[in-house]
C-alpha cells in the first residue's frame, strides 16, 4: 500500500518504513506523528482518491532526528548599479520514518465554524441610500449636446456654459451673443461670440454638413492675414 499525503505543506508519495525529510515539525525526537490529510490511497490496482481528504485515512511517522540541509547560496546582482549581495540559508529539516498506513480508523477532523457577519453591518444600509440620489441628478445632466463642436468653444467654455444651465444647442441658439459674453467674462482668452448662436442653430437643426462648410469657409477668411 502506499498514499499521497500532505506534511507541513508539502506533498509526498509514502510506504510504510519509508524515511524521508520533511519541513522542520515540532514534535521532539522519537515523537509520534499522526498524519491525517492522505489525499490518495492506492493499494494494487485499487486507488482511492480524497476530496480533498479521503476521511478517516491516516498515517503515523516517527521522528527521527532534526537537522539542517545543504546550504543554498542566494546572490543577487543588478547590472550597471553595482548591487551585489550574497546570502546562504540552509532549510531546517526533519528527517521521519513512516510506521504505517491505514484507510480507516483516523480521528475525523472538525470542521472550522464559519464565522457570522455581525450584526452592525446592516447600519451602512442606511448611509447608502442617500447615495442614489446624486446618480440620478448625473443622469439628468448628461442629456446635453457636446458644445465644443461649436467653432470657438472649449473644453473649458463648454464646461462655464453648463454650470450656466446651457447645455443643448437649441439653449445656445436662443443666447444673446452679449450674454454668452457675460457668462463665459472669467474665461482667459479673446472670444468672439457673435457666431455661435447661428452655428448652435445648424447643430440643433442637424444641418451639420453646412455647419461644416461654415467653418471650412471661417478658416479660409482667417488664414490670409497670417
Amino acid at each position: 500500500m502506499y498514499a499521497i499525503v500532505e506534511i507541513a505543506g508539502q506533498q509526498f508519495k509514502i510506504e510504510k518504513d519509508q524515511k524521508l525529510f520533511v519541513h522542520r515539525l515540532q514534535e521532539d525526537e522519537g515523537a509520534t506523528v499522526s498524519i491525517d490529510k492522505v489525499l490518495l490511497l492506492g493499494n494494487d490496482n485499487d486507488i482511492t482518491l480524497g476530496a480533498p481528504a479521503i476521511e478517516g485515512a491516516f498515517a503515523e511517522a516517527k521522528v527521527l532526528g532534526h537537522l539542517k540541509g545543504d546550504k543554498v547560496i542566494v546572490f543577487k546582482k543588478k547590472r550597471r548599479k553595482g548591487y551585489r549581495k550574497k546570502n546562504g540559508h540552509r532549510q531546517s529539516l526533519t528527517e521521519i520514518q513512516i510506521s504505517s498506513i491505514s484507510a480507516s480508523g483516523g480521528k475525523k477532523s472538525a470542521p472550522k465554524a464559519e464565522k457570522k457577519a455581525p450584526a452592525k453591518k446592516a447600519a451602512p444600509a442606511k448611509e447608502a441610500a442617500p447615495a442614489a440620489a446624486p446618480k440620478a441628478a448625473k443622469k439628468s445632466t448628461s442629456k446635453g449636446d457636446d458644445l465644443k463642436k461649436i467653432e470657438g468653444i472649449g473644453p473649458k467654455i463648454a464646461s462655464t456654459l453648463n454650470e450656466a444651465g446651457i447645455t443643448t444647442f437649441a439653449e445656445l441658439a436662443k443666447t444673446d451673443a452679449a450674454k454668452i459674453s457675460e457668462i463665459i467674462a472669467d474665461v482667459r482668452g479673446n472670444h468672439v461670440t457673435d457666431s455661435w448662436p447661428m452655428q448652435a442653430q445648424m447643430a440643433a437643426d442637424g444641418k451639420w454638413d453646412e455647419l461644416k462648410k461654415w467653418h471650412n469657409s471661417a478658416i479660409s477668411f482667417v488664414l490670409p492675414f497670417f
